[in-house]
């Protein structure tokens, strides 16, 4: 079983299904080698369009929903996340491949993001559980995830060989329906300290 295409939006960002019109915003927007220092592959420069073309052939075909992400506030390309590993007899995906251009770090496009995804995960997709995974090594990405509100569940150690080589070790974290409410609470409570992007700016 796979996910139906669908858009999702709320008062800061647009997510949409990728598509080949999303390449050059994408491209722009991922043009900085430090967003790919902790990815399992270099998607940087002249490998970046063979990161596109896995996402919109064989994303699709494994189950994947990749969107592209606009921000409402400049109506600009930032970045990505998608929905892999999809289980839905299980009731159980994982949200990754998420990379945001250094423009809209600290910005309200992450929890946004993460609002949406988890929103329509456990509120129409009605599911169980939703993981995530990263570098152990990726502090910045470890405690991001923490203040979301998701639970560390451990380490799997050598679990992926990098693209410099590097043999990674990767933190797996997961939130469950029963903690969604709380998440989802925590998560619009700090949507609501960003100014809602007026319309056209």
């Amino acid at each position: 079983m796979s996910l139906s295409p669908v858009t999702l939006e709320n008062e800061f960002i647009v997510l949409e299904p990728f598509g080949e019109h999303h390449r050059e915003g994408l491209r722009l927007a991922g043009d900085d080698p430090d967003l790919w220092r902790y990815a399992s592959i270099n998607q940087h420069g002249e490998n970046f369009d063979a990161w596109i073309d896995d996402r919109l052939n064989d994303g699709p075909v494994a189950g994947d929903l990749t969107f592209a992400i606009q921000d409402k506030k400049t109506n600009a390309i930032v970045g990505s996340s998608s929905y892999l590993d999809v289980s839905l007899p299980n009731k159980r995906l994982e949200i990754g491949w998420t990379w945001y251009s250094k423009t809209v770090w600290g910005t309200a496009v992450n929890p946004a993001c993460k609002h949406l995804m988890f929103t329509h995960g456990f509120e129409v997709l009605d599911l169980n559980r939703i993981e995530l995974k990263l570098d152990a090594t990726n502090t910045r990405s470890y405690r991001a995830v923490e203040r979301l509100g998701a639970k560390f569940e451990g380490i799997r150690r050598s679990h992926m060989v990098m693209s410099d080589g590097r043999i990674r070790d990767s933190a797996y974290f997961s939130v469950i329906r029963d903690e969604w409410r709380t998440v989802k609470k925590g998560l619009e409570e700090r949507l609501s300290t960003f100014p809602i992007p007026s319309e056209g700016t």
